[in-house]
């Protein structure tokens, strides 16, 4: 069986490992961007850590590489911290346990955290060996990547004296990005009055959906739980008018949720009515996604006749419109790239709380005005319901640049080594790479990444031949001088 000290490179798995042991969910990097800084500090590095937990740290080039331009190593600190439901676990104050499983890395009932913590592995142990040859270097680390790239949006780039940046935020081996959509958050609220309600008490859950990233998965045309919730709802109140006191669906706006849970209350003669409506329900569902996601199915639980606090009927009326209305997955397909979404809109987050009912959409498109039209329908389908939105997290796309003489050295090399053609790609998924450039335009980007499967979710894996082969590519490109 292999061992953690059995890995190459050894000090990327290292850290890897060490990254493993420190929390690091968005929102939750005061320890991790400390940690970093600390790094730093330990190996003598200049760096900036600004208020928001974004580091740059820089190292003077080797000997003989002080006239060739700089490079910059870019990634982000934060993961998309989601466990298994059944799973006893604060991932705020956990920390995600990696399992070597054959050629993969995975989590024991969580997302690994591949996305992006590799990045920071490799800088890391690049940082740190002084027998690696490189230009002067520069590492960007940002925070909170994965909520709306909001640590890219405030970190200060006017120090940075390198032009050329290869950013370590892809999932594919001998894929180059280089180019992404832009997109934005849309949180979609209804307030909410509570009525004292009595009935019989029914948990219900649709599970066993595949779910995936909602940028790089999303024209799989995969069931969306919170999506199929709105349609549950309606099918409900058509015969039942259910009493909702709980709802819960989805863990990122940016990922195609797996499960959703509902709980409500019904009059005690209407249950053999509700549970022939939802096995009905059920069996419609199961037959539209059977070659998609064939272990779909919805668990009932009836628990007996209780008192809740309940949605008013109102609310939960305009809640399921919105929801029934909101579209769902690609809009738009391109007309230039075979095979690429341009547009579209995924359902990632659907709750009640005390004083609302509210759903958050993750709107991404390459063309910017079909972002902002598609923004401005779900915009309107919610007012129209009757309820408010806040759009957060607006992010420009990066778009293809035509002049690119890093691009170009970065795919010789690519060629050299792997006596191959790469794959050239603009993804529906967005990287940091466009609000990078928007600061400083001189910016020449490339995006590469070792292979790794199914992020964001509980059965993330990452490569690790591949984490190996990646490793020995980026060497190459520090050590390539221009010609």
């Amino acid at each position: 069986m292999r061992t953690w000290n059995d890995l190459e490179p050894g000090r990327v798995f290292f850290y890897f490992a060490e990254i493993c042991k420190i929390p690091h969910g968005s929102h939750h990097l005061k320890e991790i961007s400390n940690y970093l800084a600390d790094f730093a500090a330990s190996h003598h590095l200049a760096y900036i850590q600004d208020g928001a937990g974004n580091l740059i740290i820089s190292k003077e080039a080797s000997e003989g590489y002080g006239s060739e331009k700089g490079i910059i190593l870019q990634g982000h600190i934060d993961m998309v911290a989601v466990h298994k439901p059944e799973l006893q676990i604060n991932m705020e104050t956990d920390p995600v346990r990696p399992v070597i499983d054959g050629d993969v890395i995975r989590a024991e009932g969580t997302s690994l955290g591949g996305d992006d913590g590799i990045a920071v592995a490799y800088a890391l142990a690049i940082l740190e060996d002084d027998t690696i040859l490189h230009p002067y270097l520069e590492v960007i680390l940002t925070t909170d990547e994965e909520v709306g790239m909001d640590g890219a949006r405030v970190i200060d780039l006017s120090s940075l004296k390198g032009s050329r940046m290869l950013n370590l935020d892809t999932e594919e081996e001998g894929h180059f990005l280089i180019g992404c959509a832009g997109g934005a958050r849309v949180d979609h609220i209804f307030q909410a009055d509570r009525v004292f309600t009595e009935g019989i008490a029914v948990l219900c859950k649709i599970t066993g959906l595949t779910g995936g990233h909602s940028g790089t998965e999303i024209q799989k045309g995969r069931a969306n739980s919170n999506v199929l919730t709105g349609r549950l709802l309606r099918v409900l109140q058509a015969s039942i008018k259910p009493a909702v006191f709980a709802l819960d669906g989805g863990l990122a706006d940016n990922a195609i949720p797996r499960e959703t849970q509902i709980s409500f209350l019904v009059a005690e003669q209407e249950q053999e009515k509700t549970e022939q409506t939802i096995r009905k329900f059920e069996k419609m569902i199961q037959s539209e996604y059977q070659k998609r996601d064939p272990e779909i199915q919805i668990e009932t639980i009836y628990q007996g006749v209780m008192q809740q606090e309940c949605v008013d009927q109102k609310t939960l009326q305009k809640l399921t419109d919105a929801l029934i209305a909101m579209p769902d997955g690609v809009q738009v397909m391109s007309a230039e790239i075979p095979g690429l979404v341009q547009t579209s809109l995924n359902n990632g987050v659907l709750k009640i709380d005390e004083k609302r009912c509210f759903f958050v959409t993750s709107i991404r498109s390459s063309v910017k005005s079909q972002k902002e039209a598609l923004i401005e329908k779900a915009v309107t389908i919610t007012r129209l319901a009757g309820g408010i939105t806040k759009i957060r997290g607006d992010y420009p796309g990066w778009e293809y640049r035509q002049n690119s003489p890093f691009r170009e050295l970065c795919l010789k090399i690519y060629r050299e080594m792997y006596k191959k053609e790469p794959i050239v790609e603009a993804i529906h998924a967005g990287v940091e790479c466009g609000i990078l450039i928007e600061k400083r335009s001189e910016l020449d980007c490339v995006s590469i990444g070792p292979d790794m499967e199914s992020i964001h979710t509980t059965e993330e894996k990452l490569s690790i031949a591949s984490v190996q082969r990646v490793w020995e590519y980026i060497l190459r490109v520090l050590s390539a001088k221009e010609e």
